[in-house]
């Protein structure tokens, strides 16, 4: 609100207060970009030792998407599971793949919704589903 209430005190036109505001947004994403993207490379594997760092940056390069692999984390709270999947979620997005993130917990409720609503087999097709990855930005038609 006070950046409305600044652009009409200053009487900035309707384009160039888009223009801030699209500023803003692209900043904000970019930031928070910037903080998942460093997941990897932040996490102390040396508090988590059963957690094999060699394995965490193969993970990255992106063997298992080719393979349509899935990767699930297994482990008590707070070791460290949504930090790394996090963080290979985003190097699959540098190599522009799809990616489909959840918890057990919501995958259950997922399903038993699913069912409920006559609908568990087409929920479960989804799950299967292993798409080609789409270029998220393409360049001249």
């Amino acid at each position: 609100m006070a950046r409305l209430e600044q652009a009409a005190k200053e009487e900035v036109s309707y384009a160039e207060f888009l223009d801030q505001l699209l500023a803003c947004e692209i900043d904000a994403k970019t930031h928070k970009h910037l903080q998942i993207c460093i997941a990897i490379e932040e996490f102390d594997f040396s508090k988590c030792p059963s957690i094999s760092a060699q394995q965490i940056h193969e993970l990255a390069r992106g063997d298992y998407l080719v393979k349509a692999e899935p990767v699930i984390f297994i482990g008590e709270s707070g070791t460290g599971k949504t930090h790394l999947l996090t963080g290979l979620a985003v190097a699959a997005c540098r190599q522009k793949r799809r990616v489909r993130f959840t918890t057990a917990a919501a995958l259950v409720n997922e399903l038993v919704e699913a069912k409920h609503q006559l609908q568990l087999s087409r929920a479960l097709a989804r799950w299967r589903r292993r798409e080609k990855p789409r270029e998220l930005c393409s360049g001249a038609r």
